[in-house]
């Protein structure tokens, strides 16, 4: 240095010397952050909606879902509209992700697609929060390079931005960046690409996050102008959406959000029909069966039994093209095999195994999560929801209650259905019919298939629950509102109980706890019955039919009090009630052989 004591500012090399001696070396950035770097290190790239990881996602048919698609294209072009949040919702397998799909296609090759992240339970990288405003932020910094400095220069002002709250993010990396440069005349707002697309929230872990994120998308962009994005969400119909969606009570998002529920607006079925004839026919033609590549493959009864089969999701056909496509089989057995599988019939196949992984996925997680609940616990969510499914399917002949009716005598509490079903959304809804006595209630199906898949053990798995334990279930819940205060036991109530306890109770393998049955029994509920009972003689309220399974029931417990338990007091007590009411109904006109089934043998 001493050589150059007198020297200032010069050069060397890369290194510049001043006169305070000291040297600075220009190869490096002074442990400056570079933001842009980061940000990508932040993003969540198979989310895309070109990922390489989504290779071959799922889009609509050329000539399929062209009604909805439409609504939706011409919704993100309408830039005047005054709704700027779209949400789709549906059923499982509705074809939300496909329709997703189609429409970022679209909007890609018309330059509107400003970013689209595609939720998935399954990838860490994309079942969560951590990486959704970073990926929406980058994709829409490389459209203008003027955006993507004024985003990179807000993580280089807080490199802790990654670690905050969802819509401080939102705020920080793309909505103050954009206005930012919007002001500066940098970029034109009416000329970028506008469309976000979101799809599957409901693959978004956690229902506090879900809401979260429609929070943020109110607060960023539905409450200020400042941005000329719209925004596109699909989703099951999961507490977060549908609470925010709904009507009554009014949801902070019903006001400023365009609705579509895809499952009850757009019927399917047509465009399921093409699909399949298209599909497999197509199969046909490049299979090595020549059966299956005549012309009258698929037949027109096949394929109409397919489409009954789907009942409107696309989920349950593209299940079936998928494994008829199976090239190491023929198409056309493994078409018979699917149309012509039933849980009875001893096959191995698992034609629906893809439909069936989805529905246990979905019952899995709304037991744990109703289970879960404090006020829940003890009860069985499997027991509950089969016991709904067989009482709206009519599985028990002759008998079926109102939901809210059903509530009742499973002794869950008011609406209880509703908490019950709160996350199963996406497989059932509850119709209302309005009627003379008052709004009928029945748990409904969007999949025909899953009431099948609640049938089968072969498809349920460790998720089944047989009839026969149902049966019980019912039965001993009637049992125990007969043990109940009076004001209950009104008229309709009581023949509306008697009626299923008659029902359930047919099948020869129900049978009653043993101590539910003695210590109703010893409670009086054969003389609680018989209170009511002969009031009942020749009313319309109690046929002979149902006094027939009452008898039935009656007898069977006498038999069991008597032979299996020993309680000869108690058989004596129960045998005096029924030859009482046998009387009553001799006396009324029944004719008398009517009871010769009835007779005890001693």
């Amino acid at each position: 240095m001493s050589m150059f004591r007198s020297a200032q500012n010069f050069r060397v090399d890369n290194s510049q010397f001043h006169s305070s001696q000291h040297v600075h070396n220009h190869n490096t950035q002074d442990n400056r952050i570079d933001g842009w770097k980061m940000l990508l290190q932040n993003v969540a790239s198979n989310a895309l909606h070109d990922s390489r990881a989504r290779f071959d996602a799922p889009k609509c048919d050329e000539d399929t879902r062209v009604e909805v698609t439409k609504e939706i294209v011409d919704w993100i072009q309408d830039c005047e509209a005054p709704q700027r949040l779209l949400c789709m919702t549906g059923a499982a397998g509705a074809g939300k992700s496909a329709l997703q799909q189609t429409i970022a296609g679209k909007c890609s090759d018309s330059n509107t697609l400003g970013s689209a992240f595609f939720f998935s339970a399954g990838d860490p990288t994309r079942n969560n929060l951590s990486r959704i405003v970073p990926t929406i932020a980058c994709q829409l910094g490389l459209h203008n390079d003027a955006l993507r400095d004024s985003v990179a220069k807000a993580v280089e002002e807080d490199p802790l931005i990654f670690e905050r709250q969802i819509q401080v993010q939102m705020d920080s990396l793309v909505v103050a960046p954009f206005k930012r440069i919007c002001a500066s005349g940098e970029l034109d707002p009416s000329t970028f690409p506008h469309a976000i697309l979101i799809d599957g929230l409901d693959e978004c872990s956690g229902e506090e996050n879900q809401a979260e994120l429609l929070s943020t998308i109110k607060h960023c962009f539905l409450n200020d102008s400042g941005t000329p994005f719209r925004i596109f969400i699909a989703s099951r119909p999961e507490w977060a959406i549908r609470s925010a969606l709904c009507s009554e009570p009014e949801g902070y998002l019903y006001q400023l959000a365009y609705h579509i529920p895809l499952s009850d607006k757009y019927d399917a079925t047509a465009d399921i029909r093409r699909y399949l004839w298209r599909k497999l026919q197509d199969i046909g033609r490049r299979s090595h069966d020549r059966r299956a590549q005549s012309p009258l493959w698929p037949t027109k009864e096949d394929i109409e039994k397919l489409v009954a089969a789907a009942s409107g999701q696309f989920v349950y056909a593209a299940t079936v093209v998928k494994y008829v496509s199976e090239r190491r089989g023929s198409p056309l057995d493994r078409l018979r095999a699917i149309i012509d599988w039933t849980s009875e019939g001893g096959q191995r196949t698992r034609p629906l195994e893809l439909l069936d992984i989805l529905y246990r996925s979905i019952l899995s997680t709304a037991k744990e999560l109703y289970e879960a609940v404090d006020t829940n616990r003890g009860q069985d969510f499997l027991l509950l929801l089969r016991a709904h499914q067989m009482n709206s399917d009519s599985h028990v002949e002759g008998v079926q209650c109102n939901t809210r009716d059903f509530d009742e005598i499973l002794s869950l509490e008011g609406g209880g259905h509703q908490v019950l079903f709160s996350d199963l959304h996406s497989l059932v809804f509850v119709r209302q019919k309005p009627t003379i006595a008052g709004v009928w209630e029945e748990m409904q199906f969007y999949h025909l298939s899953f009431s099948e898949f609640l049938d089968s053990e072969f498809r349920a798995q460790h998720l089944f629950v047989p009839e026969t334990r149902v049966r019980q279930y019912v039965v001993e819940s009637c049992l125990q509102k007969l043990l109940q205060q009076e004001a209950f036991l009104q008229d309709s109530n009581f023949a509306r109980i008697i009626n299923l306890l008659c029902r359930y109770s047919q099948d020869k393998t129900t049978y009653v706890d043993d101590p539910r049955l003695i210590d109703f029994t010893c409670n009086n509920g054969w003389g609680r019955i018989d209170e009511r009972l002969l009031s009942h003689v020749g009313k319309s309220h109690l046929t002979y039919r149902m006094w027939s399974g009452l008898g039935r029931f009656t007898l069977d417990a006498i038999r069991r009090l008597n032979y299996d338990l020993h309680e000869y007091e108690l058989a004596d007590v129960v045998k005096s009630y029924f030859n009482k009411w046998k009387e009553g109904y001799k006396k009324d006109g029944f004719m008398e052989n009517e009871y010769d089934e009835f007779s005890l043998s001693t």
